[in-house]
Parts: C-alpha cells; sequence; structure tokens
C-alpha cells in the first residue's frame, strides 16, 4: 500500500473559486478530501458538492491557524496533506507521495513552490519551503504574524517535487487582504523582542528600508526580471506589501507620540 492511501488531504476555503478547481483537479488520488469553509458565497461550495470525495465543514474564521487546528481534528488518516486552495501539486510531487515510505523518526516533510502569475511561472520567489505533510497526531498550528506554522514532533524532510502557488483571484481582493495582513503584521513585529525575529523581520519592523530592498531583490536576486510583465507584476505585488506595512509601523509610532 502506498503512502497515498493514509493521506487525507485538508484545504482552508473562502470564496476560492477562481482556484479550487485546479488545486482539487490535482487530487485524483485522494479518497477523502477536508475542507474548512469560512463562509464562500461565490460557487466554491457547489463546485465542492460535485465531488463525493469532498467533505465541507463551516467554521467563521478567526485565524490560519485554528481553522487549521480544527481541520486536524476531523484527519482519521495517520498522514494530513495541508493545502491553501492556490496550490497545485506537480506530477514529480504526486509520483513522489505515492512512493514515499517514510522512515519511522520522520514527522513531516517539507515542498518547495514555483510561483506562477497567471499560470506563468517566475524563476523564483520570497515563498519559502513549507511543511505540507506530516503525521496527524502531535501536530499543532501557531499564529505567527499574519500566518501560522505547523508544529510537529519529530524530524522533517524535504521533498524532491515541487507545488505550483498560482493566485488568481482579483486584485482588489488581494489587496484587501493585504491590508488586513499589514495591521495584524505590524503588532507582531512591534510587540516581539528584536533576538526573536528574523535579519529580515529586523529590517521590515524599521518601516522604511523593506520596501526600496524587496524590489531590488526580486527582480535581481530572484530574477524576476528575465520573467516579463510576470516578474514586473510579482516585485510590484511585494512592493506594495512592503509599503502597507512600513505605512502601518509609521502610523503606529506616530500615533503613539501625539499628545
Amino acid at each position: 500500500m502506498g503512502l497515498q492511501d493514509d493521506i487525507t488531504p485538508l484545504l482552508i476555503t473562502f470564496d476560492e473559486i477562481p482556484n479550487i478547481a485546479r488545486t482539487i483537479g490535482r487530487l485524483g488520488w485522494a479518497k477523502r478530501i477536508v475542507v474548512v469553509d469560512s463562509g464562500s458565497t461565490d460557487g466554491t461550495l457547489e463546485f465542492l458538492a460535485k465531488d463525493q470525495r469532498v467533505e465541507v465543514h463551516h467554521r467563521p474564521f478567526d485565524s490560519f491557524a485554528e481553522q487549521c487546528n480544527f481541520g486536524l481534528s476531523l484527519i482519521r488518516t495517520e498522514w494530513v496533506l495541508s493545502l491553501d486552495a492556490d496550490y497545485e501539486l506537480s506530477d514529480e510531487l504526486a509520483a513522489e507521495l505515492a512512493a514515499l515510505r517514510p522512515a519511522t523518526d520522520e514527522a513531516g516533510f517539507r515542498a518547495r513552490f514555483i510561483y506562477r502569475i497567471h499560470g506563468r511561472p517566475l524563476r523564483g520567489t520570497l515563498y519559502p519551503p513549507r511543511t505540507v505533510l506530516y503525521r496527524v497526531r502531535g501536530a499543532h498550528y501557531d499564529n505567527e504574524g499574519h500566518g501560522h506554522r505547523i508544529r510537529v514532533q519529530g524530524k522533517v524532510s524535504t521533498l524532491s517535487g515541487v507545488i505550483f502557488h498560482d493566485d488568481r483571484k482579483p486584485l482588489a481582493r488581494w489587496f484587501a487582504a493585504q491590508s488586513k495582513y499589514a495591521a495584524i503584521e505590524a503588532s507582531h513585529l512591534l510587540k516581539a523582542q528584536p533576538a526573536e525575529l528574523s535579519f529580515i523581520d529586523r529590517v521590515r519592523r524599521w518601516g522604511w528600508p523593506a520596501p526600496f530592498l524587496v524590489v531590488a531583490y526580486v527582480l535581481i536576486v530572484k530574477r524576476a526580471l528575465l520573467d516579463g510583465r510576470a516578474g514586473w507584476f510579482y516585485a510590484f505585488q511585494r512592493l506594495c506589501a512592503e509599503v502597507l506595512l512600513a505605512l502601518e509601523l509609521l502610523d503606529r509610532r506616530l500615533s503613539a507620540r501625539t499628545p
């Protein structure tokens, strides 16, 4: 029996109709798919209802970590494959899951990502590798800034195959989400002790350098310059995200000094 038979994909959704078909389309091997939805009204639920393998559970959104922890409580297999609704497994990764034979001390596996802009792959991305496959027992999510991180009990290895990240939701929704993320991230950066933050987060905490640095880093170091319009789009996306965060930080510092 391949490991695929003991894996349940877990997805967190909210109005994902521009993405969900591509994500589900790469999970043909899954016997059961658990979805935690926080109030989709755009056709996502209607699409999922067409697939008998999909089991949808409704939970109002409070944080990504709590949504994921709720989802983990619904998994009946030993392993879970935690996916965002804009991820697509590569053929190589799907084949790797079928052939995978984890050692007893391996509690999870991280995957690398190839970022796509409307289907166009980029040469590089700021999106870090993420632990996506892990044993359910002992696993727990914690919030970290506007994001979340899985904690597993044991060794985490790296998969050879990649996952494609391709979010095609409207740009206006991206801006709305980034505005919320900036507020959460600013609170995290300001409350944390400098020693607790990575070098990058310490730079972001200053407020002003990150927007200037991120464009150069994405275009030159990550070679987005060679990716044409898709590369410039990604660079401008990251610039806007860092500008929103810098504005949030500056606003809080100025307001704190206002008599």
